[in-house]
C-alpha cells in the first residue's frame, strides 16, 4: 500500500496512506496530538516513578520518543513495549522531522536507536528506558496484568473497525494492572461502549487540535 510523508499543521511530519485517506497522526499537528493524548492525559495521569507502557501501533516512534523525553525530564523509569504488524520503513523514518521539531538534537541518537534496534528483543536504551518491539497483530496480544498504561494509537475505526471491538478491548483490559489507564485519540460512541462493555470506566476528555473529544479508560 502506497505511503507518503506529509507535513501537518504544527510543522511536524506524518505518514499518509492515500488509498485510505488516513494518516499515522493528526493532520492538525502530529506532535501536538501525541503530547495532548498520550503525555498530558496518559503519562501525566500516573504518579509512579516506574511504569510499564504498551503502545498499540508503534508506527513512526513519535509516542515512544516523546515518552522517553518526558520520562527523562521527570526521572521516571519506563519499560516500553510497542506492537506493530507492519513496521515503518527506514527510508520513511529518515524523512520524519520529529527531532528537529521537538528541538531534541541531544536525543537524536536515541530516536534512531528506537527504530534500528531489533524486533522481538528487549533493549536497554538507557539505564531508565527499555524497549521491546513486537511484530504482531493486535488480536494476538495475550499479556495479563502487565502494564500500567496503554497508548491505543491504532488506525481509525473508519478504515480498520476490527481494531476497535469488544474483543480487542478485552485484551487491553486483561493486559493492564488494576488502576491501569488506556488513552486514545478516538471518541466514537461505539468505541466508548465497547470499552465499557469489557469493564473499563471511561471518561470523555477535551480532544487535541481538530478533535472535540478523546477517551481515557481506567481498569478499576
Amino acid at each position: 500500500m502506497k505511503r507518503e510523508i506529509i507535513q501537518t499543521s504544527d510543522g511536524s511530519t506524518t505518514i499518509h496512506i492515500p488509498e485510505w485517506n488516513e494518516q499515522y497522526h493528526s493532520i492538525h499537528g502530529a506532535i501536538q496530538e501525541a503530547y495532548h493524548v498520550y503525555i498530558n492525559h496518559g503519562l501525566a495521569s500516573k504518579t509512579a516513578n516506574e511504569l510499564a507502557i504498551l503502545e498499540i501501533g508503534f508506527g513512526t516512534g513519535l509516542n515512544s520518543f516523546i515518552t522517553f523525553l518526558e520520562a527523562q525530564k521527570n526521572n521516571i523509569s519506563i519499560e516500553y513495549v510497542g506492537v506493530d504488524a507492519y513496521p515503518v520503513l527506514q527510508e520513511e523514518l529518515e524523512k520524519l522531522n520529529y527531532v528537529a521539531q521537538l528541538e531534541a538534537s541531544h536525543a537524536a541518537e536515541i530516536f534512531e536507536t528506537l527504530h534500528l534496534c531489533s524486533w522481538e528483543e528487549k533493549h536497554q536504551i538507557t539505564s531508565a528506558f527499555s524497549l521491546l518491539k513486537r511484530k504482531q497483530f493486535f488480536h494476538e496480544i495475550n499479556d495479563e496484568n502487565t502494564f500500567d498504561l496503554i497508548y491505543f494509537d491504532a488506525f481509525g475505526a473508519r478504515v480498520q473497525p476490527e481494531l476497535w471491538t469488544e474483543d480487542i478491548f478485552k485484551k487491553m483490559f486483561l493486559a493492564l494492572k488494576p488502576k491501569g489507564v488506556l488513552v486514545t485519540y478516538a471518541a466514537k460512541g461505539s468505541v466508548r461502549r465497547a470499552m465499557q462493555s469489557v469493564g473499563f470506566t471511561v471518561e470523555r476528555l477535551p480532544g487535541p487540535p481538530g478533535k472535540r473529544e478523546m477517551l481515557r479508560a481506567v481498569k478499576m
